[in-house]
This record gives structure tokens, sequence and C-alpha cells, in this order.
């Protein structure tokens, strides 16, 4: 790759390294010029710009990005379409991270223009959480870089995130005389939000003697119940594999795998089994809410994820919590985590279609209705899809029929294009991070495209706006973050939401598209006349 300062008369097809004013607004980093691209920089006097020229055994920098996220991820992860060389990865479900360490450092050792982030290993992460983020840091990888770091990954992914179960789990919680039945049932509050938080039950709960025949008979009677998981909350700590625990649980059949962790808070924890199951001797410390070694075993248990002698041994680097005063308990919420939005898209299928003499929306385009292929085409992207009605709202909903779409009415469609804007994002849920607003009549428009605009949203960098772009000329749906849907609402007229984009230009961003469906819309017979044609001859 050939990076620099270079003349202006020599830039075109080269990327923009840096931001460049033009007299009619700016061209943003990552920006492929055009001939027209140079008169305008021409026009502003612009002689040199800083830019990038790919050479032969380059790989784009999104092209790079997406190979390695594509096979990065295995059960239960997703991969985002890339956007200026970042792919990231999301959970797909709720459950544990399981994370090749030493591959991830071996894939990081090849060069620097590729890299890769993940959660720590054994991570508890929500869905839709990211747990990882491809980043190409120049405009290309060399291709025997990415070839390399795709060896590295071959057929074994290298994140995964392993869903937690709704286990049985059994409780036991001894007593001695001297013990108050407040502390029984703060261990029995404890035990169950932890529990409940992982997607498991407290099947049943048994408060018995601290004495190990009393200790041993609970253990199997709460495996005769059917519980997968046995925990036992001592009234006292356990300090030996002598102690009553671990004893009451050798005269029950099992065995202890090991006693104690360097992990603090959670040092005194005793992990065993009795045939499958595993039963974990619980430190005192897991009456607080507060992160402790125990949570780390308990959530592994609850994933099915195996867990060792050694397993346990190797967790001391990184295992002094309590030095961590930033530590979010389990009570207060975890620490604030990027997470993949959630999008809603609008679109709007109130219109007149006065030009075109008959609704455009229900004509057939390749053996079905024009709003039902781009519609289904949507809503394959996106969390939610809303469809707006106005003329033949009965039809279109008959079109509609079998798809997960919800339908909003606009009675006053007659009144304009923003009539049905408002519409349609009134309806939102409030946990709507983003709304694609989509014209009903641009077929060509598939999940892909939906996809790089989704990919390019990130507010926190001012991408809140994501703006499709062939040619040189900006096309539809627009994907409008949250922060804008109080001014989508106040539109008026039939100009639709163009006009903000100007306003709003320092929170829009530019998204290349490799084909004009983004331009292509239908609004004249003649034009739904080429469209039939080139579909039928797969053009």
């Amino acid at each position: 790759m050939i990076f620099g300062e270079m003349p202006l008369n020599e830039s075109a097809g080269a990327i923009l390294a840096h931001a460049v004013k033009h007299r009619d607004g700016m061209f943003k980093k990552g920006r492929v010029l055009t001939r027209d691209d140079i008169v305008l920089l021409e026009a502003a006097g612009v002689a040199r710009v800083f830019a990038a020229r790919l050479e032969p055994g380059d790989v784009p920098e999104d092209e790079a990005a997406a190979a390695v996220a594509a096979v990065l991820g295995g059960e239960g992860t997703l991969a985002q379409a890339p956007f200026t060389g970042r792919a990231n990865l999301y959970a797909s479900c709720r459950g544990l991270a399981l994370v090749d360490a030493a591959r991830v450092t071996a894939l990081n050792r090849l060069d620097e223009s590729l890299t890769l982030a993940t959660v720590p290993p054994f991570a508890s992460v929500d869905g839709r959480e990211m747990v990882a983020t491809v980043k190409v840091i120049p405009f290309a990888v060399p291709r025997r870089v990415l070839d390399d770091a795709l060896a590295i990954i071959a057929e074994r992914p290298l994140v995964q995130v392993r869903s937690f179960r709704e286990k049985r789990v059994g409780l036991i919680i001894t007593r001695l005389p001297q013990t108050k039945p407040a502390l029984l049932l703060k261990s029995e509050e404890a035990m169950r939000e932890r529990v409940s938080s992982l997607g498991g039950a407290l099947s049943a709960v048994a408060v018995v003697a601290h004495d190990i025949a009393s200790v041993a008979e609970a253990i199997a009677g709460q495996l005769a119940a059917g519980a997968e998981l046995v925990l036992v909350f001592g009234a006292s700590a356990i300090v030996d594999r002598g102690d009553v625990i671990p004893m009451a649980l050798h005269r029950a059949g099992g065995q202890v795998v090991h006693l104690g962790m360097p992990v603090d808070p959670g040092n005194l924890m005793m992990f065993g089994a009795l045939g499958p199951v595993p039963v974990i001797g619980v430190p005192s410390c897991a009456r607080s809410p507060k992160l402790n070694g125990f949570d780390w075993v308990l959530a592994r248990v609850m994933a099915d994820v195996p867990v060792s002698a050694l397993d346990i041994m190797d967790m001391g680097a990184g295992g002094l919590l309590a030095e961590i005063p930033t530590r979010p308990a389990p009570r207060e919420g975890k620490a604030r985590v990027q997470r993949a939005p959630r999008v809603a898209a609008v679109v709007l299928a109130a219109g007149q279609s006065s030009r075109m003499g008959e609704n455009k929306l229900l004509a057939e385009l390749g053996g079905q209705p024009m709003i039902r292929r781009t519609v289904a085409a949507i809503r394959q992207a996106v969390d939610l899809a809303v469809v707006v009605t106005g003329r033949d709202a009965g039809m279109i909903g008959h079109a509609l029929e079998g798809l997960p779409v919800r339908l909003v009415h606009n009675s006053e469609f007659a009144q304009g294009l923003s009539t049905s804007l408002r519409a349609g994002v009134a309806a939102l849920p409030p946990d709507t991070d983003a709304v694609l607003i989509a014209l009903g009549d641009m077929p060509l428009v598939d999940a892909q495209t939906v996809r790089r605009l989704i990919a390019a949203y990130n507010p926190a960098e001012h991408r809140s706006i994501c703006v499709p772009v062939f040619g040189g000329r900006r096309g539809n749906p627009v994907l409008w973050g949250r922060q804008h849907f109080e001014a989508l609402q106040s539109m008026s007229g039939d100009a639709g939401a163009r006009s903000l984009l100007d306003a709003l230009a320092d929170e829009s961003v530019e998204v290349g598209m490799p084909d004009d469906a983004v331009l292509t819309d239908v609004d004249t017979p003649e034009a739904l006349a080429r469209l039939r044609s080139a579909h039928s001859t797969g053009n």
C-alpha cells in the first residue's frame, strides 16, 4: 500500500486519509476519490491530499475484517457487517464467553495491520453484548497476513458463548446452635439471586444441622429429588478436607475435586462431585452480593463448562478481586458494555402512487407484490419492522400476510410523507436505539445493505445518521439514531426527512454501497417495466 501526501490531480481512485473541505461540504476520511470529487476540491483551492492507494496483494480493510469475523466466532455468536475496517462479534444469547487466549495472542502477533480484541475468557455476557472486535489499522492488510490469520483460526472458532442452562439447583444450608434465623434467610436469598441470574432455579432448600451425617443425608436427598447442581452453604467455613462438608460429600459417595482457590474473596470454596452432579461448598463471602471466586465457578457450571482442579488453580492471575474498587456487585448491575443496537425499520407504504395510476406497491415483481419483497428483505436485518399503510391498507396488509411485521395505519396519509413518518416513529418500542426509514417501492434493497448501515452506526463517534451512497449519490434507506426521533416526528409536508440531513451533517456518515439498489425506486410505469425487464434477465 502506498500512503502519503499526493498531488490532487493524481489522486483519483485513492482513499482519502484525512477529511477535506470543499464548497458544498466535506469529504470524510475513507472516501475513495472520484474525478468529480477532484473537481470540487480543485474549486476549493486544494492542491494536495493525504491518501492511500492499494497495491497488488493488499486486501481492503472491510474485506479483510469481514473474512476474519466470518470464521472467528462459534456457538452463541453473531458477526456484524464491517465498516471502516472494523467487524464486531456479538453474543446471541446470555452465557459464558469461551476465548482461546493463546490463539488470540498468536493472531495479534502476526502483523500490526490486523488486531483482535475480546472480552476476558469466561466472562459472563448478555445477549447482544459485544464479545470481540476485529480492527484493521491501515486501509488494507497484506494478503499473506490475512491468510496466516485464517490459518490460525482454521475450523476452530476463537470465541464462543456457551449459554447458561435452566438447571435445577438444590441448596443445603447448615446451622449451629448459635446460628441466627436471619443469617439462614440471607444465605438462601444470596444463592437464589445468583442462581436465577444465570438462568437456573432453586428446586429445593434444606436447612440441616452442621454435622457430617446430616449433610451427607441432605446431599443424597437433593440428588434423589433431581438436582443437577448441589450447593452447600455451611454455618462454618471449610478449612480442611477433613472438615464437615468435604467429609459429608465423601460419605454420600462423592469426591472433593479441589479445596480452596487462589481468588480473594472466595478462597475457602470447595468443588466436588457426586457422579455427574457438581457439589460446591459455598464460601461465606457469597452472602454478599459482591463478586467472588464462587461466582466464577458457578458460572462455568451453569453453562456446562467442565471445571477441573487445574482450572481452579489457574484462576490466581487476576484473582485479587478485593482490590478492584470499581467492581460492580450483581445487585448494582454490570459495568457499561457495548451492545448491538436494537434497530427497527419503518417502511413507508401509505403513498398515493399518483404517477403510477395504480398502487405500485401491489405490482408484482418476481412473482410477489413489490411491498412484500421490500419488507421481507429488510426484516431479515432488523429487530422489528413497522409498515405504515394509507391507501389500500387492507390490500397491503394482505400482501404482507405471514411476515413478522407490525402494521400501523396512517389516516392522514394524503397530507404528505411526514405524517407517515410520524406515525411510524411513534409506534416504536421505547428500547429502540435506531430506526431505518425505508420506502416501500425500493425492492432491490437487500438485507446486506441494511446490515452495512447498522455496522456504520456509532453515536459515540458522531455516526448517528447513516446514509447509503452509490456513485457519489445519496440514496435510501437511511438509519437514524434515537436522539433524532423527536426531530423526525416534527417534520411536516411531503419532503420527508431529507431536510434534516444538511442541518445534522456533523452526525451523519456516508456508507458506500456496491450497487445502485439504494437509488432505485419505482415512481412510473416505465420504471416498473425496466425493473421487471432487468429482473427477468437476471441483471
